[in-house]
């Protein structure tokens, strides 16, 4: 038998430990290869990514980055997790949204993994005298109930605790969150529905804290900062901007800060940006954390948090893929240390989800929780180097935002004078030309359509509330130019088309054209590759090839083409001067602006 030393088995022992420069010295020998000369020192920002609230991702993080102590969970400053036993006791709470009065889903959500219901009530919901009928076969002591009923929380909130006393629910047994969120609803409607100071959602808070011990009365609604366009940093900055106006309000009522903090649960988006969403749902808690500190309650400052699988992220076309976005969201979410998550199924952008849908929906966090058993380790990504410096990058960004908010006189004014929209714009203004560029890809619409997709239908949703903040969709502007496509379609019966003519051998054509057909049919238009062009009915042709051949075939090339009829030529390829070429087609192009020239010129309205 071998008997290994006292000291382990150290792989490494006999080589001399690597420095930063070395790596640096040898980044820059790559770039240098590929024709980018940049100094030592340099080579680090070269291989960097630029995110949102100007932030970078760098290539390498070390030790020596230095970050803030994370401390431990269930502890101030509650960055691993707001609870000691995080979400080891079982998972997170899976946590399911019903916008229509259907008991029969709420059933069945229940008895496969759905463990609280976030019921949408009022004018973009369940009645409020249907609740009692939505909520029939509910045991009201185990399943956990959050209502979400805007201009109608007080009316909603006073049959749910009705409902709690006609069913003999026990006081102390009655859990979840009556969901007062004036500021949210005001950003999402435009119109406020409680006074100065909040009674509504006040009245509530005290109920909640002197007779159900298990409820909360208040939510601090991310959403519409998110689902406006807004960044990571102004998502939380609107959120601490949001629930320190609620503790302002419920301690000039009378209640102590620490039964203040009580009241409240803190609502984020969770997308597929993975590490983004890790560290943002971190980097709440550590901000929470610092509020609950400058209140004099610095134990009572664990932030509660429902992270919700982002709707900006969601697709109409190819939804299916829409799976995939959520199961990363969703572990990102379980990752970051959220207590409940919500799951959109697959087709909420398309309206009501079907029963297949939402089982989809209950079972990612099943498969992550039981079969992945994400939720048996606590805060998972706690000690890499990039998600803690990332947090705390974040939490910076964040910090400064909530205090330009708190400087134009808090959310409320911030809301009113339009500021915050203007803010929230120009984010979404800057994330619009990456789409539009395809420098953010939109798999399914932007990148690798489907034309031939079959159009997945469904009963149309509630009405969504508005007046207030827009909501905005990564796919928006390729959905516009589809549906112009699928116009000219039902009128004409053909989509617009564009003729791929292909120079020269496969090797040299084939990654043009490639990227050429996939461009175009993220605008609805279908790409002919077969044949020649007099008899693919396109009036538009797009050269492919390698610039080798551009530069001996490409004018006799559309010479024969405009003797054709061609209207327009494209080339695949970076501009250039090349007779007879009327616009370029490349990477990084505003491939939106292109499509919808192109479908302009083709009549398609």
């Amino acid at each position: 038998m071998t008997v290994l030393p006292d000291d382990g088995l150290s792989l490494a022992a006999e080589f001399p430990a690597a420095t930063h420069a070395q790596w640096q010295r040898l980044v820059a020998g790559v770039l240098s290869r590929s024709g980018k000369d940049v100094p030592e020192t340099e080579a680090e920002d070269a291989l960097s990514t630029a995110l949102e609230d100007g932030l970078r991702a760098r290539p390498l993080y070390a030790a020596a980055d230095g970050v803030p102590d994370a401390g431990f969970p269930g502890f101030a400053p509650f960055v691993r997790s707001g609870r000691a036993e995080g979400n080891t006791a079982g998972g997170w709470d899976v946590r399911q949204r019903h916008t229509v009065a259907d008991p029969e889903a709420v059933l069945t959500d229940l008895e496969n993994g759905v463990t609280s219901l976030w019921v949408a009530v009022g004018d973009w919901g369940v009645p409020v005298d249907a609740l009692d009928r939505v909520l029939r076969d509910v045991y009201l002591d185990l399943a956990p109930v959050v209502l979400d009923a805007g201009h109608e929380t007080a009316a909603a909130a006073e049959e749910l605790l009705a409902l709690y006393a006609r069913r003999g629910v026990a006081a102390g047994a009655a859990r979840g969150n009556l969901g007062a969120d004036p500021l949210g609803t005001e950003a999402r409607t435009g119109s406020a529905y409680d006074g100065d100071g909040y009674p509504v959602a006040v009245g509530l808070a005290r109920r909640c804290a002197e007779t159900y011990p298990g409820l909360r009365a208040l939510t601090v609604d991310a959403l519409p900062y998110h689902e406006a366009g807004g960044s990571a940093a102004q998502e939380l900055g609107c959120s601490l901007a949001t629930g320190v106006a609620y503790l302002r309000a419920l301690t000039d009522a009378g209640l102590s800060v620490e039964r203040a903090l009580g009241q409240l649960e803190f609502r984020y988006a969770a997308t597929a940006d993975q590490f983004l969403t890790v560290a943002k749902l971190r980097a709440a808690r550590r901000l929470w954390a610092r509020v609950a500190e400058a209140c004099g309650a610095p134990a009572a400052g664990a932030q509660l948090q429902h992270a919700v699988t982002s709707p900006v992220m969601m697709t109409a076309r190819d939804p299916w893929v829409n799976m995939l976005r959520t199961t990363v969201a969703t572990l990102a979410a379980g990752v970051g240390g959220a207590d409940s998550v919500t799951v959109h199924p697959f087709d909420h952008a398309l309206g009501l989800p079907d029963s297949f849908s939402r089982r989809i929906a209950r079972n990612t966090s099943s498969i992550l929780i039981e079969e992945s058993h994400l939720s048996r380790v606590i805060d998972p990504a706690g000690g890499s180097w990039y998600v803690e410096t990332l947090t705390d990058e974040l939490a910076g960004a964040a910090w400064e935002f909530f205090q330009r908010i708190e400087g134009l006189g808090g959310q409320a004014a911030a809301l009113r004078s339009g500021r915050l929209g203007q803010d929230l714009a120009e984010t979404w203004e800057a994330r619009s030309g990456k789409l539009a560029k395809r420098r953010e890809p939109v798999t399914g619409v932007s990148e690798f359509p489907h034309l031939a997709e079959k159009p997945v239908v469904r009963e149309p949703a509630p009405a969504e509330p508005t007046g207030g903040l827009p909501r905005v969709r990564r796919d928006e502007a390729y959905e516009a130019l589809r549906a112009r496509s699928d116009a000219h379609l039902a009128a004409t019966g053909s989509r617009p088309r564009v003729y791929l003519a292909a120079l020269g051998p496969a090797a040299a054509h084939t990654a043009r054209l490639t990227f050429a057909a996939n461009l175009f049919q993220a605008g609805g238009v279908e790409p002919v590759t077969e044949g020649s062009f007099e008899d693919s009915g396109a009036t538009e042709v797009c050269l492919c090839s390698s610039d080798a051949l551009y530069e001996e075939q490409a004018e006799s090339e559309v010479a024969a083409l405009r003797a054709a009829g061609a209207r327009h030529v494209f080339l695949a390829g970076r501009p250039g001067s090349y007779p007879g070429v009327d616009s370029y087609v490349f990477a990084g192009c505003d491939a939106v602006a292109v499509l919808s020239a192109t479908l302009d010129r083709m009549g398609a309205s």
